[in-house]
C-alpha cells in the first residue's frame, strides 16, 4: 500500500513550512496566488487528500446530519429521506441514516451512535413503541439541533414538523359519511404515536358532528402490517352490525384490505367503502383505486432539511418555531364513490 501523503511531505518537497501548505490549500488571503497554485499543483501530482474530518473537528462540526426513521422499506419514509438528502447534500452536508425497525431499544442505540459520532443535527421519526425519550437528552443538553417529524414528541427546545392529522382524520371520515356510510371502522396504529391518536380523534369528531354513536367496535388497533390483514377481515365479518365504511391509517394495509375483501366476496365500494392515508403509489395501482389523504412526504423532507441547514447556518432558530404544519389533501378515487 502506498504511503499517504501529508502536508508535511508537501512542505518538505516544496521547501516551505507546513503552515504555508495548510493556508495555501485553504485559500488563505495571506498566501500569494503563485504559491497557492504551486502547492495545489504539487498536491494533485502526489495524490494528497484533504483530511476533512480533522478539519471539521477543528471547527467543532462534522458536516453530518443524523436521521432515525422507523423503516427504510416505506414509500412514505423514502420520499421524506429523498427530500432531506437533496437539501443537505446541496448544502455540503452528509446524512447518516438509521432505522429503528419500530423498536425503542434500537432507536436508543441509534441515538447513542449518532451522538458519539458528533452529528451536527438530528432528525427523528419515532418508533412504534417509543415511550421514553431520555436517549435524546444528550442532544438537548449539548445544544445539538433536534427536529422531530411525522411521528413526533414535544421536548424542550426541539422543533416538530407535522400535518394536521386530526383534521385529516376528520375529513377522511366525513367523506365516508357523506357517501352514505353509517357504521364505520377506524383501523389505526399504536395510540401512543401522535399520528394515529390524532387521526382517531378526527374520526371520533366526525362521528359526533354527524350524530353517529361511537362504540369500541368502531376502532381496531393494528400494527398496520399487511400480515395482520386477517385480523381486520375477521373484525369486519364478525361485526354485529354490517360495517359499510373503513378508514385505514395507511395505504398499504388499505390496499391489501380491498384485495382480500374482494376475495371474500365483497363488492367495493358497493358493500363497503374504504379510504387510506399517505397517497402511496399503491393507492392508484389497486383496483378499485383507493381514496386517500395526500401526505406531502417529499415536501416534508425538503422543509426538514431546509430548517436544519438554516438553523446550523444561523439564519433561523427553528427551535423557537416549535411546530411547523404542512398542508394535506383529500383525494377521492373509486373505493369510496357512490355507484
Amino acid at each position: 500500500m502506498s504511503k499517504k501523503i501529508t502536508i508535511y511531505d508537501l512542505a518538505k518537497t516544496l521547501g516551505v513550512s507546513a503552515g504555508t501548505i495548510s493556508r495555501s490549500l485553504n485559500d488563505h488571503p495571506s498566501i500569494s496566488q503563485k504559491t497557492k497554485d504551486r502547492v495545489v499543483a504539487k498536491a494533485n501530482e502526489l495524490g494528497y487528500k484533504t483530511n476533512k474530518f480533522a478539519a471539521n473537528l477543528s471547527k467543532q462540526q462534522t458536516n453530518t446530519i443524523g436521521v432515525i426513521v422507523p423503516r427504510l422499506n416505506s414509500n412514505f419514509m423514502s420520499t421524506i429521506l429523498a427530500g432531506i438528502e437533496k437539501i443537505v447534500n446541496e448544502a455540503g452536508y452528509n446524512l447518516i441514516i438509521n432505522q429503528s425497525l419500530e423498536s425503542m431499544e434500537k432507536e436508543k442505540l441509534n441515538a447513542k451512535t449518532l451522538f458519539n459520532n458528533s452529528v451536527d443535527a438530528l432528525i427523528v421519526s419515532l418508533a412504534y413503541d417509543t415511550s421514553s425519550f431520555d436517549h435524546f437528552t444528550p442532544f438537548i443538553q449539548h445544544k445539538v439541533p433536534l427536529l422531530f417529524l411525522d411521528r413526533v414528541h414535544n421536548l424542550p427546545n426541539c422543533a416538530t414538523l407535522i400535518i394536521n392529522n386530526r383534521l385529516a382524520g376528520y375529513e377522511a371520515t366525513e367523506h365516508l359519511i357523506q357517501q352514505g356510510c353509517k357504521n364505520l371502522l377506524y383501523v389505526g396504529g399504536n395510540q401512543k404515536r401522535n399520528v394515529y391518536s390524532d387521526r382517531f380523534k378526527g374520526f371520533k369528531d366526525a362521528l359526533a358532528n354527524y350524530e353517529l354513536v361511537f362504540k369500541e367496535a368502531n376502532i381496531l388497533e393494528s400494527d398496520l402490517n399487511p400480515t395482520s390483514i386477517g385480523e381486520v377481515i375477521n373484525h369486519i365479518k364478525k361485526s354485529a352490525k354490517q360495517i359499510d365504511g373503513v378508514f385505514v391509517a395507511n395505504d398499504t394495509l388499505a390496499a391489501h384490505l380491498i384485495k382480500n375483501l374482494i376475495i371474500e366476496g365483497y363488492n367495493i365500494p358497493e358493500d363497503l367503502k374504504i379510504i387510506g392515508f399517505n397517497n402511496d403509489p399503491v393507492s392508484e395501482l389497486v383496483t378499485p383505486s383507493l381514496s386517500t389523504i395526500d401526505y406531502p412526504g417529499y415536501e416534508m423532507g425538503v422543509l426538514a432539511g431546509q430548517s436544519v441547514i438554516s438553523h446550523l447556518n444561523g439564519s433561523i432558530n427553528f427551535q423557537s418555531a416549535n411546530t411547523i404544519t404542512l398542508r394535506h389533501q383529500l383525494i377521492i378515487r373509486e373505493s369510496t364513490q357512490k355507484q
